[in-house]
């Protein structure tokens, strides 16, 4: 994989991979009769993650400006980083095993492209990691310690909201268009 198609150095699809986003572009999504469903619901989950991460960061600052009790920034912190480490992990295992090879048998041309996905999948690994160490020495820490593990935690947020809303506006980008085009019952 090139350093231009890398998580961390892409401003979006290289043009060969967006030769189907030209015929289904984002402003008709939702108009279209292939997007309920699974579509729909697989948007909803997107926009999910985003919201989750969006609140992790806000409570964070919340805490670090002394508006939170610490013990609920905790306990809120604890279960909604649980959930979305989680279902973030889960979400990604079942693109890489079973949605992909699917969709590449769909759309041959974006080959390149599902594996670029996965290899987001796998620099993202390391993202979840460390949200996860970050969150649990927050977790961890004494009173003394608060203030510097959360706003460590908070600083490992930043860079993960970007790079996961690259991932998912690109993954988006490339694999709506094959289901509008085709459906999703070759999927289930």
């Amino acid at each position: 994989m090139s350093n231009e198609t890398t998580l961390d150095m892409r401003t979006g699809l290289p043009d060969a991979l967006r030769i189907l986003l030209a015929e289904y572009p984002r402003d008709l999504w939702q108009a279209h009769q292939n997007f309920d469903g699974l579509v729909r619901f697989w948007m909803e989950r997107h926009l999910m993650f985003r919201q989750a991460l969006t609140r992790l960061q806000s409570d964070a600052e919340a805490a670090l400006d002394a508006k939170a009790d610490p013990m609920a920034y905790r306990r809120n912190t604890q279960r909604l980083a649980g959930f979305f480490l989680n279902e973030l992990h889960g979400h990604h295992q079942i693109e890489d095993v079973h949605y992909f090879p699917k969709l590449t048998k769909m759309e041959p041309r974006l080959d390149h492209g599902f594996e670029l996905l996965d290899g987001d999948h796998k620099m993202l690994d390391g993202y979840l990691n460390d949200l996860a160490d970050k969150t649990n020495d927050m977790l961890r820490a004494n009173a003394a310690d608060f203030i510097d593990t959360t706003a460590t935690l908070r600083d490992t947020l930043v860079p993960f909201e970007r790079f996961l809303d690259r991932h998912l506006i690109d993954e988006e980008d490339l694999i709506v268009p094959v289901l509008l085009r085709d459906g999703s019952q070759d999927l289930m």
